[in-house]
């Protein structure tokens, strides 16, 4: 592995082209679905807070992503558990 690859991955450093490459690619996506960045930011509000009740998760190292192909697309979000929550159960009424 060369010496630039292990810094990357140790310090998660990206080039600006790749981010602009990827900023492009995202937008090209949302056009053809008709999908504001509004939208898409509530969206992964709402997404953190349901999740956020179950698992302590890493909301800095969040990625909501739109995956297209021919055929469909997938929205990927992904995020680091760092741990489970124990949810008290509730009294029987």
């Amino acid at each position: 592995m060369k010496i630039n690859a292990l810094l990357k991955k140790l310090f998660n450093k990206t080039d600006s082209k790749d981010v602009a490459k990827k900023r492009l690619k995202f937008a090209l996506i949302y056009d053809k679905l008709e999908i504001r960045d509004d939208m898409l930011g509530n969206l992964q509000q709402d997404l953190i807070e349901v999740i956020s009740r179950y698992f302590e998760i890493d909301k800095k190292s969040i990625v909501l992503d739109i995956q297209r192909s021919d055929e469909c697309s997938a929205l990927v979000f992904n995020t680091p558990i760092l741990s489970a929550k124990r949810i008290q159960e509730q009294p029987a009424a």
